[in-house]
């Protein structure tokens, strides 16, 4: 066992120790430039998700904002309230800093890479759709490559399906042990229950699901973070200038200054957004949507939602708190954030804040779920199988949650997600040329007038896409008129 433990500490070194931040910075940065600033171009745009007409008229379908709904509840879990603490702690509050510089990044990074979900995508013909990296890796790169879509699925079963499954249910186990009192086991009863509710549902319910906690936590979680910021209004000034000087090592107020700033913000940023690791990318490609880009406008959002929005009100709690005092040791983790929100709002908001940790938990469950039958669907179609899976994730998440060191047995998480985050950028590097003849189509439809771009797969005829998933381009209601040139110059508006 410890050769193993060896072994996965040398590939988490190689990976998340010197190569996969800084490839995932520059790639990120490469991208952005590349595509106009492209998660600018159209910031606008990704807050019309949020609107009913997004909504399919195929009630078997997933539509862009459940599809939303459903990452921004895996982007935003424990690491979005642990994790953010200890960056702070680690790299004082110029962490907060580079956590949305790498944030502003990644929304390029996961708008191509959910455009390609989408543009590769496959349709179960039930008005349901699947896809991700696997899939733009088989059916992107040729058939040839298959191979490197099995090491990605396999890694995807194992971070996600498995290992990250069992911490979001010992940090929510853990949370409510300490503040109610309950029993590691009832906890984890509980959670299993609900676990195995939502995955027999299949990602119809799973949509549902999201679609209802998700807003339920971040709009209660925010509105917590502006009446901390409310009643501390006169310091928020000082705090925003900590943030920057310590950034730029105008003031320094932990040990590496500007280097451990600058280390903490990027890595806990990219853990808690996702951008680029290969995950959202497969719930990105189950929405029904008009063109590949509308998706990837939308899963940038999230990235937005998830760092910019919910991580900032971590940080303002910890930072605008009494409890937090720079280079202090003995407070860092969930119990920083928890004592911090104590301290201004009363000994009643430590009880929300295990609330909160339930639903972040939750909505990460199921998420991760997801992501594990879609790699399993890469290795195996059969039905036993998915039933195995769903019996083993569920006993994975009483596991994790009942037995408090039962997490230690899933030490190779972070290193095989590593390994599948380089499988991925390899893969969108290669594909890049091709999602930005994808943005160029959007691009020109827009500037001819038409208001919602359709994506038509007969101008990609080179392309392995399926046609079949494409239900907008082949609609007489949406298709509207061809131009001379054979792509879409006018869509019907009003839909």
């Amino acid at each position: 066992m410890d050769l193993v433990r060896q072994l996965f500490s040398l590939i988490e070194d190689f990976t998340w120790g010197w190569s996969l931040i800084p490839i995932l910075v520059i790639f990120g940065a490469f991208i952005t430039v590349m595509s106009g600033f492209v998660q600018l171009e159209y910031f606008g745009r990704m807050f019309r998700v949020l609107s009913s007409k997004n909504q399919s008229s195929d009630p078997n379908s997933i539509s862009a904002r459940e599809a939303l709904l459903v990452s921004v509840g895996g982007r935003v879990g424990g690491g979005n309230i642990a994790g953010v603490a200890v960056a702070i702690t680690l790299g004082g509050p110029g962490a907060v800093f580079w956590m949305w510089a790498v944030a502003l990044i990644g929304m390029a990074t996961s708008l191509v890479e959910a455009s390609l979900a989408q543009l590769y995508k496959r349709s179960n013909g039930d008005g349901t759709y699947r896809g991700g990296p696997a899939a733009y890796i088989i059916h992107g790169l040729g058939a040839q490559y298959r191979w490197l879509a099995v090491v990605y699925a396999v890694c995807l079963l194992a971070a996600f399906g498995f290992g990250f499954n069992a911490f979001q249910g010992n940090t929510f186990a853990g949370a409510a042990n300490d503040s109610l009192g309950i029993d590691r086991v009832w906890s984890g009863i509980f959670l299993a229950v609900l676990t195995g509710f939502i995955v027999y549902g299949g990602i119809r319910r799973i949509a549902k699901a999201a679609d209802v906690v998700i807003p339920v936590m971040a709009f209660v979680y925010i509105g917590m973070a502006l009446l901390v910021i409310a009643l501390n209004i006169t310091a928020l000034p000082g705090v925003l200038w900590s943030i920057v000087a310590n950034a730029f090592g105008l003031e320094e107020v932990v040990g590496g200054g500007v280097g451990a700033a600058l280390a903490q913000g990027l890595r806990r940023g990219l853990f808690s957004n996702e951008a680029g690791l290969g995950s959202a990318p497969n719930i990105a490609a189950t929405a029904e949507v008009r063109h590949p880009i509308s998706q990837g406008i939308t899963q940038s959002f999230s990235v937005f939602i998830d760092t910019i929005i919910v991580c900032s009100c971590t940080a303002f709690i910890i930072l605008l708190s009494p409890v937090y005092v720079p280079g202090a040791e003995g407070v860092d983790g969930v119990v920083l954030t928890q004592q911090s929100l104590v301290s201004q709002l009363g000994g009643w908001s430590q009880y929300f804040l295990t609330l909160a940790i339930l639903l972040f938990a939750f909505s990460s469950i199921i998420y991760n779920y997801y992501l594990g039958e879609t790699a399993l669907k890469v290795m195996t179609e059969s039905n036993a199988a998915l039933h195995v899976l769903r019996l083993c994730i569920v006993g994975v998440v009483f596991l994790g949650a009942s037995a408090p060191g039962a997490t230690a047995v899933f030490f190779f998480s972070d290193p095989v997600m590593g390994i599948l985050a380089l499988v991925n950028l390899m893969a969108i590097m290669m594909l890049f040329p091709i999602a930005l003849r994808v943005l160029n189509d959007f691009r020109s439809q827009l500037k001819r007038g038409i208001a919602r771009p359709v994506f038509d797969p007969e101008q990609f005829g080179d392309l392995d896409i399926d046609a079949t998933a494409w239900p907008y381009a082949t609609s007489a209601e949406h298709r509207g008129t061809l131009a001379v040139d054979g792509s879409l110059a006018a869509v019907s508006r009003q839909v």
